[in-house]
């Protein structure tokens, strides 16, 4: 359940480290852990798309438990790779005399068929393609091969000659030979021309890059030059799109001192202390070859969000390339609000900050996220009202502990609490329903207004288009789509103030009627008398019309309290 103040400002992230027990669940025994682990995979992975990937990185302590959970969860192809990151240059001295200078990424699917993206090309990478032309940039390339499988008995057919003039080259007409499996000019050189064939300075008789069909098509492509009394034929060899990930990431941008710690400092002048966050480089990176490249409307989950770099990453993106990347982050610690939440705002207004100073403003760019507050355990704990007679505490204080463990667990929570969380009375008034809401560990709570209408659109999975806050006049209007794509209208109101005639006064203004009603699907809480059926006249055709109208308070409480997904 949501609960306010909400502010109106949306991979599998950090696995576990071994020396990080203040911030992630090190203190679980193995068994514990893994189930913890394996419970938020299973259920990640049902919301994860068919050309999607998760990524889990995790230290040695438990890297094979992890390794073994998402094959478990996911498949036993699912794997598709595992990269070592140099995230600590410097190392972290362990008892047994090493010095760990490592994580580890590992990257799986749910789709055989998903592979893992290439990485943006670097500028030392680019600097080798000095060349360009209408195509784009280029170098050029010895078109003879080699090193391995590069001698002509390695691939026959493409050991061929180039006929060579003064400011020219072309293929002759070829015939293939069978017996003597090989090529055989028909024609002869012009009286300028050279034959060339791919062989090397030392004599060795090599092939060239190119099958005859390629070389035919891309002779305009070639050059030729003149080496020592030796004419070497080259090609252009294009910029590729990008570059294959290897599985060693050792660049000093991955180390999470300076791009994790360092970076996390400079966005306040008093730092609030978080320990090991990610370098930003390495969460980029890892986004980017996950399918989130190219700037498109994908989402990245991050449920252990820590510092919020996963988010950071994705608006960097963002800013990069005018992407529409979008994040959810998921963190139930305090630093939620000291350092994961400030972090995002302050990334959104600039690029760089020093100081807890904003260096580049002129940087800033369009963004709004909402911070959702979820019911916690003990929340619903501290809403729990009790249905219990005097003589009932009483019996049950003469049952053993483990008899009444059982009571709480199969009777208590289930009859004698009924309806104290959350009931019909509620959506009376749906914009003054409060709960007590734990504020520190210590047990104390306050009482908070809760969200029925963000709520209620989340459990009908509604994509809002729009929203008409009218709650001084009693009423809030919310119009969506369904996933069904059924076009809907979630009309609520507080019964004091919108009574039988104001609504129906209001519906006639919204044309919320059968006979008119652009919408497929209406919700309305509390009772009233809206037609839902119209029929035309005999002259008309006696057409008979119906509206789906809903009502809201049954369909937010049976999808509440579900059970449907709770293993």
């Amino acid at each position: 359940m949501v609960i306010f103040p909400c502010d109106d400002e949306v991979l599998l992230g950090d696995g576990l480290n071994s020396s990080a027990n203040p911030i992630y669940k090190n203190g679980f025994k193995l068994s514990t852990w893994n189930t913890l682990i394996q419970n938020r995979i299973d259920i990640s992975t049902s919301y994860l798309s068919a050309d999607g990937i998760l990524c889990a990185t995790i230290d040695d302590f438990q890297q094979k438990d992890l390794h073994s959970i998402i094959e478990q969860s996911l498949g036993v192809n699912s794997i598709l790779g595992t990269v070592v990151i140099r995230n600590n240059p410097s190392g972290r001295p362990i008892p047994s005399g090493f010095a760990v200078a490592h994580e580890y990424a590992i990257f799986a699917r749910i789709n055989s068929s998903v592979t893992i993206n290439k990485l943006e090309r670097t500028e030392l990478q680019n600097q080798r393609y000095k060349e360009t032309d209408n195509t784009g940039r280029f170098m050029w390339e010895l078109l003879r091969k080699r090193g391995s499988n590069s001698r002509r008995d390695d691939a026959r057919r493409s050991y061929f000659p180039f006929y060579v003039g003064n400011n020219s080259i072309r293929l002759p007409t070829l015939k293939w030979e069978e017996e003597n499996s090989e090529w055989i000019a028909t024609e002869k050189p012009l009286a300028d021309e050279k034959i060339v064939y791919p062989i090397d300075e030392n004599g060795v008789e090599r092939n060239w890059r190119w099958g005859l069909d390629t070389a035919i098509n891309n002779v305009n492509s070639l050059k030729v030059e003149r080496k020592g009394g030796i004419i070497v034929v080259y090609y252009k060899f294009r910029q590729p799109e990008g570059s294959t990930p290897l599985t060693n990431w050792i660049d000093s941008r991955y180390s999470a001192t300076e791009h994790g710690t360092g970076l996390v400092k400079h966005f306040f002048k008093k730092y609030q202390p978080f320990s090991y966050p990610k370098s930003l480089y390495a969460v980029e990176d890892s986004i980017s070859i996950a399918g989130m490249r190219d700037g498109s409307f994908n989402i990245c989950l991050d449920y252990f969000a820590g510092s919020g770099t996963t988010g950071h990453a994705v608006i960097a993106l963002n800013r990069a390339d005018q992407g529409h990347r979008k994040y959810i982050l998921v963190e139930q610690g305090d630093y939620f609000d000291t350092v994961l939440k400030p972090r995002i705002q302050k990334v959104v207004y600039s690029a760089e900050w020093k100081d807890g100073k904003a260096t580049a403003p002129q940087t800033g760019i369009s963004h709004a996220f909402k911070v959702l507050k979820i019911e916690s355990y003990e929340d619903t704990l501290n809403n729990l009202q009790l249905r219990r007679t005097p003589k009932q505490q009483e019996l049950l204080d003469t049952l053993p502990k483990s008899a009444q463990e059982e009571y709480l667990l199969r009777y208590l929570l289930d009859i004698e609490s009924r309806g104290s969380l959350l009931s019909v009375e509620h959506f009376n008034k749906p914009f003054d329903c409060k709960l007590k809401v734990a504020v520190d560990s210590a047990g104390a709570y306050e009482e908070r207004t809760i969200d029925l209408v963000e709520t209620f659109n989340y459990l009908i999975g509604l994509r809002v288009k729009h929203i008409d806050m009218q709650q001084g006049k009693g009423f809030v209007l919310v119009t969506g789509l369904l996933p069904t794509g059924e076009k809907t209208l979630v009309l609520w109101r507080d019964l004091e103030l919108v009574d039988y005639d104001t609504l129906n006064r209001l519906c006639d203004k919204l044309a919320i009627n059968p006979r008119d009603s652009e919408y497929d699907i209406v919700y309305i809480n509390g009772d009233h008398n809206i037609p839902a059926v119209f029929t035309t006249t005999e002259a008309e055709g006696s057409i008979t019309k119906t509206l789906k109208l809903r009502q809201i308070e049954p369909e937010f409480l049976s999808r509440m309290f579900s059970v449907e997904r709770v293993s």
